[in-house]
């Protein structure tokens, strides 16, 4: 519909007869270009909007985003010494950061629980307000040291300078809060640096529950202050959120961490460390069964197996690219072989290990051992490689998040020419493979270029990119963009799977790297005689 000049989007639909209860209420507007916008909002000039509802996906996550300000504006009730994060929306819910004295308790959750459902009871108003300029912004937020670090990432790289979560806070364009206005006097009674959109009025909140509280790390580094984390969720019912509930109720059912231990399957003993799993007899017969199971299903396909060490040394994450670009995700070093005189000095210099934490320059090494003709290929590589990657102790999560893993990870080498077909055939064939195991409801991801952290070619990214773009599309699923998303080397595509409760997981990648071929000089004889580089999937 049509919003004229200086009227609100809210106005207008309103007297288009826009729902006003319900899950079907509509909370803000979009404008042509895609943007969201407050219902407050009036256009300069005549503009087509269309209507967004609480039941929606962008509807909930403007409502977890509200609901993230009546908590911080009750937690600053409680604790008025309480210093401000971030409080983006997120799957299923929302969460927001504070630096406080203490840790939360479930005691004072319950208390923060009463205290928004009062905010919520008076109806404040959400009111969006530009500062006239930065130092406008670090005076008023003098108080707050972490939106006074937001504010000072503001500029013209502000969507590079911040990850998604923060962007809620500040984003591109101008820079605003948003007042929570006492319905009756008008008063501001609390604000927060935001970027918004919010819904009209804290009442527009239906239903909402506090989860949990966790320690986190001030914008995730370990090297940052830790802050006191509050999660919750928000939903356009009550009916909603009961639902959720009792997938989350269940879920607690079907952990795999309970079932594991109750079935005497695996574990993690503290002795041998966090994210590293042993395996027991029964936990093998589950393992091995399945691992039989796939090796059948790859040599079926052509798929030839093969085994690489768990250590290498250095210089072969140097000429992959892994310690440029991954060094963060690896283990340390392991300083081996240098051998000392007596008297301390180095009689033969030592080098450097390192665990891998990806098997792919191996299987670059396998395909180098000798010459290869455009006869063998395609070549398919597969391995249950062991992994070892050093995630932070505190995403470490059960089997689903771990340091050290098993993966059923191929590669395969083929011509330009039988790129697509290879691709087309692949991902066919992982699709089946999930399927054998139960899996039947996928939608695919495409990954692309992160512009900070990549290697080789503008052009080669592109005709990767398009290439598996195809790919996907010819697949007839569902495909979801993941900008920057991808690994150094190339971008990808996932295989999102949803489980039994409706939750999403990652399951295969399918990667095009032409990248590694270069930098490890990988050849074939094309029919002509001539001397190609193949690419590698």
């Amino acid at each position: 519909m049509w919003v004229p000049a200086d009227t609100t989007a809210g106005q207008a639909l309103r007297e288009a007869g826009a729902p006003t209860s319900g899950p079907d209420t509509v909370v803000v507007a979009r404008d042509s270009e895609g943007q969201l916008r407050d219902l407050s909002w009036s256009p300069e000039a005549d503009t087509e909007v269309e209507g967004v509802v609480a039941g929606s996906a962008d509807g909930r996550a403007v409502i977890r985003h509200s609901t993230a300000h009546v908590l911080a504006q009750a937690v600053q009730q409680h604790f008025p010494d309480a210093k401000l994060g971030i409080g983006p929306p997120i799957t299923d819910g929302f969460y927001y950061d504070f630096d406080v004295e203490r840790p939360f308790t479930p005691e004072d959750l319950a208390a923060l629980e009463k205290t928004m459902r009062k905010i919520i009871k008076a109806g404040q108003r959400f009111s969006r307000r530009a500062y006239g300029s930065l130092d406008e912004a670090r005076a008023e937020l003098a108080a707050e040291p972490y939106k006074l670090e937001l504010v000072d990432l503001k500029g013209p790289n502000v969507d590079t300078a911040v990850d998604t979560s923060e962007v809620m806070e500040v984003g591109a364009g101008e820079l605003t809060a948003y007042d929570n206005v006492h319905a009756h006097t008008g008063e501001v009674v609390w604000s927060d640096l935001c970027r918004g959109p919010h819904i009209p009025t804290t009442k527009h909140v239906p239903a909402f529950r506090l989860m949990r509280s966790a320690a986190a790390y001030w914008r995730g580094s370990e090297h940052n202050p830790q802050l006191q984390r509050i999660y919750g969720t928000a939903w356009e019912s009550q009916e909603a959120l009961d639902r959720h509930l009792e997938l989350l109720a269940e879920a607690e059912r079907r952990d795999h961490r309970r079932l594991g231990t109750q079935l005497d399957l695996f574990s993690f003993p503290d002795e041998i460390g966090s994210g590293l799993a042993v395996f027991h007899p029964r936990g093998g017969v589950v393992r091995r069964v399945m691992e039989d199971y796939s090796r059948r299903r790859h040599e079926e396909a052509d798929y030839e197996f093969v085994y690489s060490p768990h250590i290498t040394k250095g210089a072969l994450f140097e000429t992959s690219g892994h310690l440029q670009w991954y060094a963060d995700g690896m283990f340390p070093a392991m300083h081996l072989d240098e051998e000392r005189a007596e008297d301390g000095t180095v009689r033969k210099p030592g080098q450097d290990y390192y665990l891998k934490p990806m098997n792919c320059p191996f299987h670059n090494l396998i395909y180098r051992s000798r010459g290869r003709s455009y006869r063998e290929l395609p070549l398919r590589l597969f391995e249950f490689g062991s992994v070892y990657r050093y995630e932070k102790s505190g995403v470490v999560h059960g089997l689903t998040r771990v340091r050290g893993m098993t993966q059923d990870d191929a590669h395969i080498y083929c011509t330009p020419e039988q790129l697509q077909s290879e691709l087309k055939s692949l991902l066919s064939f992982v699709l089946d493979l999930l399927r054998d195991y139960g899996l039947d409801d996928f939608y695919l991801e495409l990954s692309t270029r992160n512009e900070d952290k990549y290697v080789g070619s503008d052009a080669l990214w592109e005709e990767a990119t398009e290439t598996l773009r195809q790919a996907a599309e010819d697949s007839g699923l569902e495909l979801v963009p993941d900008p920057g998303g991808a690994a150094f080397y190339g971008p990808k595509i996932s295989v999102q799977a949803k489980d039994a409760l409706g939750r999403t997981w990652q399951m295969s990648t399918i990667q095009l790297d032409y990248n590694q071929p270069e930098r490890f000089e990988l050849e074939y004889t094309a029919s002509d005689g001539s001397r190609q580089r193949p690419v590698k999937i």
